[in-house]
């Protein structure tokens, strides 16, 4: 009986330092007919040079069973920013810090970044927003080894970002941990 307890009070001890990081969830909507659940965006990448600024931000959404990664690039200059787009050729393609390449596949959403100006500051600025399928065959790699290098494959050009293990944000002052993103928050959308 002894050992019993001892297993218990072990394994429960185990399990608490062993947990993920609580999901932060944007909305959850469950119908008789479909089912959706959004993660709140999390900072990934921020660039400040000069009068530009950069962000990258990571959420993942289900819809209906089918997991996604949601991707939004933030880009704000007095400069001109050339248009970026994805198409149906467009991936986002990690290196884990276990040396495997995991590819995500465009959702077949076809789209270019969309422009506004700030009056005040007179900066332009482009969001781009899309979503991007787990292949099954990676899709458990990503859960267990965090990420060193990110590539987005847009139309025309890529772009290649080496994710912080801790990024202290300069813009939004937040601290998040980007090499982590799936390891702590793919749980959340399964």
């Amino acid at each position: 009986m002894k050992n019993y307890i001892l297993t218990l009070f072990l394994f429960t001890i185990t399990l608490s330092f062993a947990q993920k990081k609580d999901c932060l969830l944007d909305f959850e909507e469950k119908t008789d007919s479909t089912y959706i659940k959004k993660t709140a965006d999390i900072l990934i990448h921020e660039k400040v040079f000069g009068n530009s600024k950069e962000m990258i931000f990571f959420s993942l959404l289900n819809s209906d069973g089918v997991p996604m990664l949601g991707l939004q690039q933030i880009q704000k200059s007095t400069d001109f920013i050339p248009v970026l787009c994805f198409d149906k050729n467009s991936k986002v393609i990690f290196q884990l810090e276990n040396g495997k390449i995991i590819s995500l596949i465009n959702s077949n959403q076809e789209n270019c970044s969309s422009f506004s100006f700030d009056t005040e500051t007179k900066s332009n600025i482009k969001v781009i927003t899309n979503y991007f399928l787990f292949l099954k065959d990676n899709y458990e790699e990503l859960k267990k080894s965090p990420i060193s290098l990110m590539r987005i494959k847009f139309v025309g050009e890529s772009k290649d970002i080496v994710l912080k293990s801790n990024l202290d944000s300069e813009l939004l002052k937040t601290k998040t941990s980007p090499s982590n993103y799936f390891v702590d928050y793919l749980h959340c959308v399964e």
